[in-house]
């Protein structure tokens, strides 16, 4: 029984693209194409839109897929998460002209343009203003001043609201990338084992691109004060170093976050470590 995938078209593929050939599903797209070869027979895959990925997993047609938190939101679909996979992080924002203030809006009908019909309007209920809402399709952040008055748009780092003259003036939610299933698929003993074995395999990629592997050798006299500043998911792995008629001493391994290396190489130098190399890793499953 294959499972039913949709992956998002646009700037979420390559990731997910990414994300499954690290996993070890290759994964191929050929021009004006929907549906990508995947390596492994039981995946199905189908490239849509990330704005109806929620509603086709709760419809049925499709069993588990990708998309971006905001959309799930959107849409209200009811779908099961499956995991978070810190993709293309970004808040949704409400945006006016810099020139503009929050009182005068407040007393007057305001035009507010949006991707998301549905969180805005929530929005601008709950802040009590009179509005209209224009859908845009894209490049929401041009229609002030002449257009609209406010913008409800998502945004990384704030700087092509900044560009258009927009200054933000609250943060509906933050989003990023989901790994989601229907409910129907997730009740399937056999689809929901596939799920779930996709969703543990994407967990150790990510897991593993936090992470780097240190190796290093070290004399017996400075072997314990080395071991005992290591940082280590768990236990470092510990070998003794055929001596040769030298000196007795060990080889040792630990895996770390990425974000440690740069102070902890020059630590490891003064208490005596050798010969280090790092190299990174592709899952990591504690």
């Amino acid at each position: 029984m294959a499972l039913r995938i949709l992956i998002p078209k646009g700037r979420i593929y390559n990731n997910i693209a990414a994300l499954f050939n690290d996993a070890g599903f290759q994964i191929s797209l050929t021009d004006r194409t929907y549906r990508p070869r995947v390596s492994a027979d039981w995946i199905d895959a189908k490239i849509m839109k990330p704005q109806n990925v929620g509603d086709l997993l709760e419809l049925g047609s499709h069993d588990a897929g990708f998309t971006g938190a905001d959309w799930i939101e959107e849409s209200g679909a009811d779908v099961e998460t499956i995991l978070d996979l810190g993709f293309d992080k970004v808040r949704i924002v409400a945006a006016i002209p810099a020139e503009c203030d929050l009182e005068t809006l407040h007393k007057k009908h305001i035009v507010a343009a949006t991707e998301y019909v549905n969180i805005a309007r929530n929005y601008l209920h709950s802040k009590n203003y009179d509005f209209k809402i224009v859908r845009t399709y894209g490049a929401t952040e041009v229609f002030p001043p002449d257009d609209a008055d406010m913008i409800i748009d998502n945004t990384s780092t704030g700087q092509t609201l900044h560009d258009n003259g927009l200054v933000i003036i609250d943060t509906l939610l933050h989003s990023s990338t989901l790994f989601v299933a229907s409910k129907e698929a997730m009740r399937s003993h056999e689809k929901r084992g596939r799920i779930e074995e996709l969703a543990m395999l994407f967990k150790a990629v990510l897991d593993a691109r936090e992470r780097t592997m240190l190796e290093m050798n070290v004399n017996e006299d400075n072997y314990k004060a080395l071991v005992a500043a290591l940082p280590a998911m768990r236990s470092p792995t510990v070998s003794p170093l055929y001596n040769n008629g030298k000196e007795n001493g060990y080889a040792i391994k630990i895996a770390i976050k990425r974000n440690e290396v740069s102070a902890l190489i020059p630590r490891l130098k003064q208490l005596g470590a050798a010969d280090i190399v790092e190299y990174d890793l592709r899952k990591v499953m504690p």
